[in-house]
């Protein structure tokens, strides 16, 4: 790395900023005056990039990507939990009727009523040591599931768990806008998202091994949720000591590393920048942009199937004729399946132009097929096999929020944004297993259906999402000239300046 003449303000690649255009983001960078000086004037070389993107894909990645196991692990456990016992009258907590599609569904509850203020809180406060400190309160509460001994008490126990949980997933986001260029993302939303994978297989084989404990001192769906709580508060205290805040305070880069890291990302102009301050402007904008909506609409109704699926895959397995042992291990394949789609997806996004949104189109209409063979055959391996592939849409989280953290700039925009959409990912979560009615067990045609429902209509909202960009993308080309005519000095002034993708007239959509 070589340091510029101090002297003159200029871009990435050595291009003077001209005085009007420095003086057009200088109020907005000032608490970063010295930083962004030091940014504009180094040169970097290739080798120095690559060496610091290994470095953060090390350090970064791993940590994201075991806690969002936790995460899912954590929250599969409810599920998991009616196989061992959960639901025994005389050991459990006596649910009846649909008290085990609202025990689900409250989670989501407290996941969406606090998304907002999360959204909030994750620009004010430092990010990383927020993050940590929720992980620890989740695991928390997770182990007080344990004591619960009513419908009642549950409920409120999930609640909570939703309310601690909301920040991980909107945050990590995020944080990966913060490190990543836009064509990067994909594959690192996808290295942490992984964890979501792990955890099927792995939450499969915890609650087979717990299963297997002989005579233990308190019942077996108790332990499952005090082991898992316990990891979780482990790690999350160990999060807050090597999760950064920012690229800035990167405890795994050395400072000139650090410099090179902010300068790699100026070209997302997605204002990974900004000075911290929650900006209103940005709020009504992410309110009318159309967007927004189409990226809520769709994760509304892919999770239609998504909230069903997680807590009722066990007994829709156990009603296909399988003992409570072989319906645990049956559940393991698909998470096998949805490694395979999305090293496949993932790495297809980060590779070919334009290809997001279809390869999003893909994992839903493969999913759709799935639950069209689990609605429709009789028998138990068809069945079985249409439900391992009913999974694979979740393979578009990590792509649905690459889209994001490349499509939405400005900071605060971003964080309502994403907390929109994850308003959409409850509100689907919440919705879906009211479908699966206990007087239909274990077939839950009504459940099934709407399934295929919220499939269909999210690929009819994704096909939209493609189709606005495409056309956006056509109108700034029109009206402000292509992309690749845009210089390194401009590039730098629209990251400095905290303006949003629709006042960035530079800014082209991902598709």
């Amino acid at each position: 790395m070589t340091e510029k003449n101090s002297d003159t303000y200029a871009g990435a690649n050595g291009q003077p900023i001209p005085t009007s255009r420095r003086g057009s983001v200088s109020k907005s960078a000032e608490p970063f005056k010295a930083e962004i000086e030091d940014v504009a004037n180094i040169e970097t070389t290739d080798e120095e990039n690559r060496r610091v993107l290994r470095k953060i894909d090390t350090f970064l990645l791993p940590v994201m990507g075991f806690c969002y196991m936790l995460q899912f692990l954590d929250k599969g456990a409810l599920a998991a939990s009616t196989l061992l016992g959960i639901l025994d009258p005389e050991t459990g907590i006596n649910l009846q009727g649909s008290d085990l599609a609202w025990c689900s569904g409250i989670f989501y509850f407290g996941y969406m009523g606090f998304s907002f203020p999360s959204a909030y809180l994750v620009v004010r406060l430092p990010i990383g040591r927020y993050l940590s400190l929720v992980v620890v309160l989740w695991g928390g509460i997770l182990m007080t599931t344990a004591g619960c001994k009513s419908f009642g008490g549950l409920m409120a126990q999930r609640f909570f768990l939703g309310v601690a949980e909301a920040a991980v997933a909107p945050g990590f986001s995020l944080i990966t806008g913060m490190f990543y260029l836009r064509k990067e993302q994909p594959i690192r939303q996808a290295g942490w998202f992984i964890g979501n994978c792990v955890a099927l297989i792995l939450g499969g084989l915890v609650a087979y091994g717990v299963l297997l404990i002989p005579n233990p001192p308190i019942p077996h769906w108790k332990l499952l949720f005090v082991i898992e709580g316990a990891v979780t508060v482990a790690y999350g205290v160990l999060m807050f000591f090597v999760l950064p805040d920012s690229v800035s305070t990167a405890w795994f880069l050395k400072p000139e590393e650090r410099l090179i890291a902010l300068a790699r990302t100026l070209k997302n102009k997605t204002g990974i920048m900004d000075n911290g301050k929650f900006q209103w402007p940005q709020f009504w904008e992410a309110l009318r942009d159309p967007q927004t909506w189409l990226l809520v609409l769709y994760t509304f109704c892919i999770n239609l199937p998504n909230g069903a699926i997680t807590t009722f895959q066990p007994l829709i397995i156990q009603g296909m004729g399988f003992s409570s042992l072989k319906a645990i291990l049956l559940g393991l394949p698909s998470g096998g399946v949805e490694i395979v789609f999305l090293v496949m997806t993932s790495f297809l996004a980060s590779y070919l132009p334009n290809a997001r949104v279809l390869l999003m189109i893909f994992n839903t209409v493969v999913s759709l097929v799935g639950m069209v063979l689990v609605y429709c055959l009789d028998s138990q391996a068809g069945r079985m096999t249409g439900l391992v592939f009913a999974v694979v849409f979740a393979m578009n989280i990590p792509i649905s929020l690459s889209l994001i953290t490349s499509n939405v700039a400005g900071f605060t925009k971003r964080s309502i944004v994403s907390s929109l959409m994850f308003i959409g990912y409850c509100a689907g979560n919440i919705v879906g297993p009211q479908f699966f009615l206990s007087s239909q067990a274990p077939i839950y045609k009504s459940g099934l259906a709407s399934s295929l429902a919220g499939y269909s209509f999210s690929t009819f909202f994704l096909v939209c999402l493609y189709l606005y960009y495409h056309y956006e993308n056509k109108r700034r080309d029109k009206l402000y000239g292509s992309e690749t005519t845009i210089g390194s000095d401009q590039e730098l002034a629209d990251e400095l300046s905290n303006q949003t993708d629709r006042t960035i007239t530079s800014f082209r959509y991902v598709l």
